[in-house]
């Protein structure tokens, strides 16, 4: 698990470097063009470009960081007196200001909105794969499959603890791949019979996993039961064919 913890914290300074990186690089031919031709107005909208690019690309913590870069790089050059952060007028603290103030909403809503269609479509394509499975095998194998690919997981483990055996059955993806220490994440699947399946992952190299108690996973756990229910009762219907 610190393992990678560690993986995911250096890929978020990466992609942090590179948003500063990317204001930095936006902010020379503004530099050189000159505040008094572009005017401050529009050297603060030219400076949102690349943070709604960055926090699209990279997440909200770098989107946050290209922000506080841009507004820091604009009080420097362009905010009298220059080459300072000083700021000696109370219009120059407003323009300061009110560009960070929108920066910062700009990415929060960015981020709400790109995390909110991709869970939408993931759980759309989720009970298009569950809609036609008959067998408990056949959900969990759907279950691993689609939550591993969604987070690019190291290791996705679904258990579905079989009602009337004493035996569960357990399916990794990737295949053949081994994990000692605690998952991650561990997600329980319940409905009316109890505790029936638990859902383990192991974080990957280039998504960062939601908490435990988001509404993304508790909508996997709700998924994953109503999967299991519905397909145990077909097995019951089935045996109660073959005894009539």
């Amino acid at each position: 698990m610190k393992k990678i913890n560690l993986h995911l914290s250096k890929r978020t300074l990466i992609n942090t470097l590179l948003a500063i990186l990317l204001v930095l690089v936006v902010t020379v031919p503004m530099w050189l063009i000159g505040r008094d031709t572009l005017g401050e107005a529009v050297i603060a909208l030219l400076y949102l470009l690349p943070v709604v690019w960055v926090t699209y690309r990279f997440g909200r913590l770098p989107g946050i960081c290209a922000a506080i870069t841009a507004a820091l790089a604009f009080d420097f050059l362009f905010i009298p007196p220059f080459y300072t952060f000083a700021v000696a007028r109370l219009e120059g603290w407003l323009v300061l200001a009110i560009f960070l103030s929108v920066a910062v909403i700009v990415v929060g809503r960015i981020h709400d909105s790109i995390s909110m269609a991709r869970e939408a479509t993931f759980m759309y394509e989720l009970s298009a794969a569950l809609f036609g499975v008959r067998t408990q095998e056949a959900v969990t194998y759907t279950l691993a499959s689609q939550i591993q690919q969604l987070f690019q997981a190291s290791l996705v483990r679904v258990i579905y603890r079989c009602k009337d055996s004493t035996s569960n059955i357990v399916v990794s993806r990737p295949e053949g791949v081994e994990r000692d220490d605690r998952p991650d994440r561990i997600i329980p699947v319940l409905n009316s019979w109890g505790l029936v399946s638990e859902i383990q992952i192991w974080g990957g190299d280039f998504v960062e996993l939601p908490p435990e108690d988001s509404a993304l996973l508790k909508n996997f756990a709700t998924q994953a039961a109503r999967a299991f229910e519905f397909t145990q009762n077909l097995e019951n219907e089935k045996r109660v064919r073959a005894g009539n």
